[in-house]
């Protein structure tokens, strides 16, 4: 198996975890949250997302889903569209209200699409390529693709974990 087999089945788990934990959830369960500053299903979902689908345009070099396929006025969300969650106080979490499941799932085929089709593209000497020399040390292609895919590993379960505290 080539790395990019195994990061490409690896990433089709995110979805498979993202659809398993909201699909048939209505809107009002999507953004229902277990407890107070809690972050809900469907927020958890979109931000892990928002993350795959903003890192990996930026090292292909290609524009994010969420704007070359117009999920952002689909969503319609009063953020941003170059928000992916990250550092969102409660407030602002709140706000983010996922319009249905079908919507994020949908976004999620095409994030995965997307995805499948940059991780097929590489080879193993180009998971070396620094792309992020902000950090000490730089971090590579191979290091930033594990790093969101861990990222979205961990949303996707807190939303599964979500999904099941509303006995959904």
């Amino acid at each position: 198996m080539r790395s990019r087999d195994l990061l490409t089945y690896a990433y089709s788990q995110v979805g498979e975890t993202l659809r398993a934990a909201v699909e048939g959830l209505s809107p009002e369960q999507l953004d229902q949250r277990p407890a107070p500053d809690a972050n809900p299903a469907g927020w958890l979902a979109w931000h892990a997302l928002r993350v795959q689908d903003d890192h990996l345009a930026e090292v292909a070099g290609s524009e994010q889903v969420w704007t070359a396929q117009g999920f952002a006025g689909r969503f319609a969300l009063p953020v941003d569209d170059a928000a992916t969650g990250y550092g969102m106080s409660a407030d602002e979490v709140a706000a983010v209200r996922v319009p249905s499941a079908d919507l994020l799932l949908e976004y999620a085929d095409a994030v995965l699409s997307r995805s499948q089709e940059f991780l097929g593209g590489l080879s193993d000497d180009d998971l070396d390529r620094v792309v992020d020399q902000r950090w000490d040390p730089p971090v590579t292609l191979g290091v930033r693709l594990v790093s969101v895919l861990s990222d979205d590993l961990q949303h996707a379960g807190q939303a599964a974990y979500v999904r099941g505290l509303l006995g959904a």
